[in-house]
């Protein structure tokens, strides 16, 4: 009896099953994936991807749609738009065949990217923080 209390807690010690969503490989999902918690995905998906937290496409993963997620780690293959409001970290040896629209962004050597990237952070273009210390912005020309 005392074995079966020591392992159950520790089981539930690690990740309970409501904060993490698994898709394993050898699953071939056609239609859109939704999640409100972290998720892992390791198989081929053919239709968009929403989690409201943190997405992770591994090595062996396909996504032929478009990622919307906080933050996100690619491994694997994205063949859609990326749009992540955090963190986006692309892997090495990672294939991204689409347009990114994230917060910050993290590209290690040897990963593969095709498209426009698109930041959306708070920093301000440097001549708009030049006219709201000064009031005004004065032009000069240089030869």
């Amino acid at each position: 009896m005392l074995r079966r209390k020591i392992k159950n807690n520790i089981k539930s010690s690690f990740f309970p099953a409501e904060s993490l969503s698994m898709l394993a490989n050898n699953m071939h999902i056609i239609g859109d994936v939704e999640a409100t918690h972290d998720m892992r995905i390791d198989c081929l998906i053919d239709g968009n991807v929403r989690c409201k937290a943190k997405a992770v496409i591994g090595p062996a993963a396909i996504l032929n749609g478009d990622l919307h997620a906080e933050n996100a780690d690619i491994f694997g293959t994205v063949k859609g738009d990326l749009y992540i409001s955090g963190l986006l970290s692309l892997r090495s040896k990672c294939h991204i065949n689409g347009d990114l629209t994230v917060g910050r962004l993290d590209i290690e050597p040897d990963a593969g990217f095709n498209g426009k990237c698109t930041m959306k952070g708070e920093a301000a273009p440097a001549t708009s923080a030049k006219v709201a210390a000064t009031g005004n912005l004065k032009l000069q020309e240089q030869y």
